[in-house]
């Protein structure tokens, strides 16, 4: 869940940029353009960059046939917008800009439900919620996750995630490391990897997301689980309704971020602000034993089974999981954050009542496990949780499920893309040496204090 350059709802230049074709482009991709019509919708969602991973194309497939059977004379379009995260996000909100483009329905990142509300381009779905059965299985964080501050929701989450550590335990035991590893510590983490330097030449010691080209994978997945683990409410003060600046926590992180690249324990620099190394990381390092540590998702074994993006068999032996642990071992000694993806129909969209009836379908509690197993997703609905088949349906999904009750959710709130882009910001400064975490986190502070109108307030220790 990484991405490439630019967000386009507070880059504005990127739209000004794109030219009049790629509006049209994106208007053709669904093929007749039918979709206006009463018998039709248009579907758009993120289609990886690798061309090996269809998930999601499958997935969609398979619904899109049952529901056609189940509705005849209905036409389903499905429209793989294929790009890195970032890339996509910035396509999506141009094509929900215009009538004329607007899909029907679109998968939608819920961080960035509240600026796309802002803009404009989501309609709230409370009116089909209130009468839907199925609403009562999905857990609180979940559907609070798709809230927006005016109290409506504008989306149907399909799973969410969870973040840790993924080790190569055959790696470890060359090292002389335990097998069973769990860090109490970033100094645990550290070591660790400069073991993993001293013992095995050649060998990538850990990656930590990194960099503007990284987007959520950098700021989420990487920082902010450095972040989280420093202290309370280290990111947002929801009690002021201020953004944290200037804290120690932040330099802290940005140290850490520093220490992986000076002492050279990550990857070359050039590829870790490569907006694809997540594809590699996956398909290409862990499976082949060139990376000991990884700081990711709980989606990762995805990758391995026999319809992923690179089968590996032998991964379940191979890998290990461990929780990242709070910088000094402080309670409660384990940091996750989450994310999830929803399903939201556009403001502009031409048949907003079949998209609803195709988010019905799309959540049936047997779509829905099928689904969460298929994309290793972890289960926001009760029903889908306790099934047997999900519960049996990844190794390791026990585990990523147990980071639950650790796990923080992004402060959903307008402003944050920017502020996720002021945090990769700051990393790469860190990253490619062109400034200390102590500079790069004054640089942090004077861009959330511009991008929020002041609305911050100085962190502890700062």
């Amino acid at each position: 869940m990484g991405g490439a350059p630019v967000k386009a709802h507070f880059r504005p230049i990127f739209l000004v940029s794109l030219s009049g074709s790629l509006v049209l482009s994106l208007a053709a991709c669904g093929g007749s353009g039918s979709a206006g019509s009463g018998d039709a919708i248009k579907i758009a969602y993120q289609r990886s960059m690798d061309n090996k991973s269809r998930v999601m194309d499958n997935y969609l497939a398979l619904i899109k046939k049952q529901f056609e059977k189940a509705n005849p004379g209905k036409k389903v379009e499905l429209i793989p917008v294929q790009a890195s995260e970032n890339d996509y996000y910035s396509k999506i909100q141009l094509m929900m800009r215009s009538p004329r483009t607007a899909p029907d329905l679109v998968y939608e990142d819920t961080f960035l439900i509240n600026s796309d509300i802002a803009s404009g381009y989501l309609r709230p779905l409370d009116s089909y919620l209130k009468n839907w059965q199925d609403w009562s299985q999905f857990v609180p964080t979940a559907k609070a996750a798709a809230k927006a501050q005016d109290g409506k929701t504008y989306g149907v989450p399909d799973g969410t995630d969870t973040r840790g550590l993924w080790y190569n335990k055959q790696l470890f035991e060359k090292a002389g490391l335990p097998a069973d590893w769990q860090p109490k510590s970033w100094d645990d983490v550290l070591s660790a990897a400069r073991t993993i330097k001293k013992k095995l030449p050649g060998v990538t010691p850990l990656n930590v997301y990194t960099g503007k080209a990284a987007g959520e994978a950098a700021s989420m997945q990487a920082f902010e689980m450095l972040l989280y683990g420093t202290g309370k409410d280290p990111l947002y003060d929801a009690s002021s309704k201020k953004w944290v600046i200037n804290s120690k926590g932040f330099t802290d992180s940005l140290g850490f971020v520093d220490k992986v690249f000076k002492e050279k324990l990550g990857p070359d620099v050039q590829d870790a602000l490569d907006a694809n190394f997540g594809t590699t990381v996956g398909s290409e390092l862990l499976p082949e034993g060139k990376l000991a540590i990884d700081l990711d998702g709980s989606w990762m074994g995805n990758n391995w089974i026999k319809t992923g993006a690179k089968p590996w068999p032998q991964w379940t032996e191979v890998m290990g999981q461990a929780a990242m642990p709070t910088q000094n071992g402080d309670a409660p000694g384990k940091v996750s954050l989450s994310g999830g993806w929803t399903w939201a129909i556009p403001a502009k969209s031409k048949n907003p009542n079949l998209a609803w009836d195709f988010i019905k379908t799309l959540q049936t509690k047997a779509n829905a496990v099928e689904y969460d197993i298929r994309s290793a997703n972890i289960a926001v609905r009760q029903d889908v949780a306790a099934d047997p088949g999900y519960q049996k349906s990844m190794p390791g999904i026990d585990f990523f499920t147990g980071l639950v009750k650790y796990t923080y959710y992004r402060p959903a709130l307008p402003v944050y893309p920017q502020v996720s882009t002021a945090i990769q910001e700051a990393m790469e400064a860190v990253t490619t040496g062109d400034a200390s975490p102590q500079k790069a986190a004054s640089d942090y502070a004077a861009a959330v204090k511009s991008a929020t109108d002041g609305a911050v307030v100085d962190g502890a220790g700062g």
